[in-house]
């Protein structure tokens, strides 16, 4: 009997062809499209795109002859991924929804509906790869299957990262049809097949929800609350910075990685904002402070005082750290049989960002969490953001970052 598959049809291109490719395999092929969202005390726009991608959805699966359902996630993805996301923000930190949604809607609710309806796998069109290898169990001393996470052969589309908080379980049940294919490929053969979505953009917004844009949207739950900028010089971002001698490496790193804390009497007011926790680390938009040499970048934020720090251009010396800190509690090995002991460390590359080139990078594991050491100081480390570490092509690791 054929293996069935449940493809979380999301009415874009992807997905589609994650389910034609799937169906060619010989799987028994089922679509589902996710419902995330209907709660009207939060409006995300004037259209309803979910309406339009569930529509198309429903026009692919009747096209490739596969059954089709709609499975509503909205109240799980508010509690899970939405207030998750306005608490962070309100703690003046940056959250990464599309992590979260992976993690927590699906590949966890999504996953489990999904077994209940007897699939032995779900698929998406995340650009990633799956491999397997067999390792000997140090508790049983018998032959265990290994689950690996790859980058996906496409550079520019590789999605590996959103996936980075994935167990060893969730990985077992996964497929990812489109990994070995680039995006123009994906197209062309949905073009071939005559789909709806082969021209479809690329959904920009919120995991799952369509077309939000994330200030409007965190505007309807944070209040708008009147601050000052301040502008900090280089100067005084690099007194900051100045190294002392240290006596151990954890020292160091603990050093690295502490918080900066600015006062408004560091530097020079230079503007107003209606509230510190729509900004992150590293912004440029938004600001509407004009008259500078170089554009202002937000070096820090601080929501308690609700004070926006900023810094001339992108080089600013406050905008780079050299290494950051995951805690115990948001440490996850995707590969736990690679997990660190206390003491241990391994050098590798790591990314703070999706789309950012991997940079060479070492973990050093203590007591009470996880520091990442770049080779390279980077921009805007973000608090409340995933690290992920890799191994050639394979994510390892990740952690969200303290």
């Amino acid at each position: 009997m054929n293996k069935r598959v449940i493809v979380g049809l999301s009415g874009g291109v992807d997905s589609s062809v994650a389910a034609y490719l799937l169906k060619e395999q010989g799987y028994e092929v089922i679509g589902l499209f996710m419902k995330n969202w209907h709660d009207d005390s939060v409006t995300i726009s004037d259209e309803c795109p979910w309406l339009d991608d569930s529509n198309d959805a429903m026009l692919v699966a009747d096209k490739l002859g596969i059954p089709f359902q709609t499975v509503d996630l909205s109240e799980q993805y508010k509690e899970r991924i939405v207030d998750y996301m306005f608490d962070e923000y309100q703690k003046g930190r940056t959250p990464n929804p599309d992590v979260l949604c992976n993690r927590e809607i699906k590949f966890d609710v999504f996953m489990k509906i999904a077994l209940d309806l007897g699939a032995d796998y779900v698929a998406t069109g995340h650009y990633c790869r799956k491999g397997t290898s067999t390792k000997l169990s140090n508790q049983t001393g018998k032959e265990k299957e290994v689950f690996h996470l790859l980058a996906g052969v496409d550079n520019n589309k590789d999605q590996s990262y959103f996936l980075c908080q994935l167990s060893q379980e969730q990985l077992s049940k996964a497929l990812f049809p489109i990994g070995e294919l680039t995006k123009p490929e994906v197209r062309e053969i949905a073009s071939k097949l005559d789909l709806v979505t082969a021209d479809k953009k690329d959904s920009q917004g919120l995991c799952f929800i369509g077309k939000v844009r994330l200030p409007e949207f965190l505007q309807q739950k944070l209040k708008p609350k009147e601050g000052v900028i301040v502008e900090i010089s280089k100067e005084k971002a690099l007194y900051n910075n100045e190294v002392p001698a240290f006596d151990s490496k954890k020292e160091e790193l603990a050093y690295f990685t502490k918080k900066i804390e600015y006062a408004i009497t560091d530097g020079e007011v230079v503007g107003k904002h209606q509230g510190a926790h729509y900004f992150t680390k590293g912004q440029r938009k938004g600001l509407a402070v004009g008259g500078k040499v170089e554009p202002l970048f937000v070096i820090d934020t601080n929501v308690d005082d609700n004070v926006i720090y900023t810094g001339q251009g992108k080089e600013h010396p406050g905008l780079f750290k050299k290494a950051l800190f995951v805690s115990n509690d948001e440490l996850h090995w995707v590969r736990e049989d690679l997990a660190l002991k206390v003491d241990e460390t391994m050098e590798l590359e790591a990314r703070i960002r999706y789309r950012q080139p991997l940079q060479k990078a070492t973990l050093y594991k203590v007591d009470s969490g996880l520091y990442v050491e770049f080779k390279n100081a980077q921009s805007a480390i973000t608090e409340g953001q995933f690290v992920a570490w890799y191994i050639n092509d394979e994510l390892v690791g990740s952690g969200v970052i303290s």
